[in-house]
């Protein structure tokens, strides 16, 4: 089991965006007013983004901390810093 995230948390808000997903999909079959539409297309976007603060962060104290004490720290760093550049272009 992966020690840098709680995956069964990441697993359930995952599944959770995936019901969301599905009925936004389902809304847009439907006479559902647009801006219905982009309001639950904003939350499931949201809760996506807050599922990736929560890997970056365990990320953060796990890997990167274990890298910068028992690996090579600029490495550790240099892919933190991609990790942060990646995760900061989901908009």
């Amino acid at each position: 089991m992966r020690q840098c995230m709680d995956v069964a948390k990441v697993q359930a808000r995952l599944k959770r965006i995936e019901g969301q997903v599905r009925g936004i999909s389902d809304m847009a079959g439907k006479e559902v007013p647009c801006e219905e539409i982009l309001v639950q297309i904003n939350a499931a976007k949201a809760a996506l983004h807050k599922v990736g603060q929560l890997i970056l962060e365990g990320h953060l104290q796990h890997c990167v901390r274990e890298g910068i004490e028992h690996g090579d720290p600029e490495k550790t760093i240099a892919d933190f810093a991609k990790a942060v550049e990646h995760f900061s272009r989901i908009g």
